[in-house]
């Protein structure tokens, strides 16, 4: 038996107005008591309460079988939230022209909570805290994906140390506008470096390339995420070119909460546990990955990616796409290592392309998404 999800305010007055006995809903992080006159005509059975405001005041109403889940008390976050972050609510508490009024959002409480807790506690309400969180993310996650298709949605990943003044960067952002541009959601792990540059060029994408130059000669005031007007700067890029055309998605972690998440998303799965956040980034793009430089945690990602591909985890051998011959060849020579695994047959089922060509990952990208051929090589 699936539950209808009432994550919202409309949702939630919809449900009620129908009155009699509700039954298999899920109420996520609710308030009923703008509601409360409606909620207490009806009845509840086989509900899950996940906690919200009000419910106390409804277990008359609710049989044996509800299940509820109260509210945590003394933590910076809600651990049931109804959907997923964005700039507004994860920098909720960030003023604009005061750099550092960032210790005063939502984002660094919740890391400076994290540390204090501690990365791997042992306490056990916020253990279960964290869990729900991310349990949380998963679902809104799965909702928001819903309406792609599956070889549309694209990841990028690379480094976080990546400069906005080099030239990779900008070779992610103009990637990223294109395939934007021609229906893909493109996926990054949602930090500074190549991650904000995939967000950049979905933020920017069905604008002229003179406004993305723009763009980038603003962001270069702060060319790392270590400078003091990182942040400030792309929410100038953002006050400057308002209401994207098109949606893209981030999913960091505050395993890594030094690094701040990228505003230029505008849809973000923030996770607490790094192993769910990156294991999701690879299984839902499904339309390939393009690798750009980056060093430790790129190459795990390249492993764990060939690995899902090898073995058709999830029943889909999609594209890996290694941007940069010299750096994949050489500097990090993971190509050639990939290539003498294939020739070996011990790896299987991978389609793997070295490219220095913007337009050729484009294509490459592309033409996977519209082929009809099974998804197996």
């Amino acid at each position: 038996m699936r539950y209808t999800e009432i994550d919202n305010c409309e949702a939630l007055r919809k449900a009620l107005e129908a009155g009699g006995t509700l039954r298999h809903y899920a109420f996520q992080g609710m308030d009923f008591h703008p509601c409360m006159e409606a909620a207490r005509q009806c009845r509840f059975s086989d509900c899950l309460f996940l906690g919200g405001f009000g419910v106390n005041e409804l277990k008359d109403r609710m049989d044996e079988t509800c299940s509820v889940f109260p509210r945590f008390h003394g933590l910076p976050f809600r651990a049931f939230r109804s959907g997923l972050y964005n700039a507004k609510s994860l920098y909720e508490g960030y003023r604009l022209g005061d750099p550092d009024s960032y210790k005063d959002c939502f984002d660094s409480k919740v890391y400076e909570h994290y540390l204090a807790a501690g990365k791997q506690t042992g306490d056990i309400k916020e253990t279960l805290a964290r869990i729900l969180h991310d349990h949380s993310m998963n679902d809104g996650l799965d909702d928001f994906l819903r309406s792609f298709e599956e070889r549309s949605i694209v990841g990028i990943m690379g480094g976080h140390g990546l400069s906005r003044c080099d030239e990779s960067y900008r070779k992610v952002v103009m990637v990223s506008k294109k395939l934007t541009e021609g229906g893909s959601l493109m996926v990054s792990g949602g930090g500074p470096g190549a991650m904000e540059a995939t967000h950049l060029g979905a933020w920017m994408a069905g604008r002229p390339d003179s406004e993305v130059e723009e763009a980038l000669e603003m962001l270069a005031a702060a060319p790392s995420y270590k400078d003091r007007l990182w942040l400030e700067t792309a929410f100038r890029v953002m006050e400057r070119f308002p209401s994207p055309k098109y949606v893209s998605l981030g999913v960091p972690t505050w395993l890594y909460g030094h690094e701040p998440a990228t505003p230029f998303a505008t849809h973000i799965a923030k996770y607490f546990d790094n192993s769910t956040r990156e294991d999701s980034i690879l299984t839902i793009s499904k339309g390939g990955v393009i690798y750009s430089p980056g060093s430790a945690g790129t190459m795990q990602e390249i492993f764990q990616d060939a690995v899902q591909n090898h073995y058709l985890s999830f029943g889909i051998s999609s594209p890996m796409i290694f941007l940069g011959k010299d750096y994949w060849t050489n500097e990090i020579p993971v190509w050639p290592l990939l290539q003498d695994l294939v020739a070996r047959g011990k790896y299987k089922n991978l389609r793997l392309t070295l490219t220095d060509d913007q337009e050729e990952v484009v294509d490459v990208i592309t033409e996977f998404r519209s082929t009809t051929e099974p998804l197996v090589p």
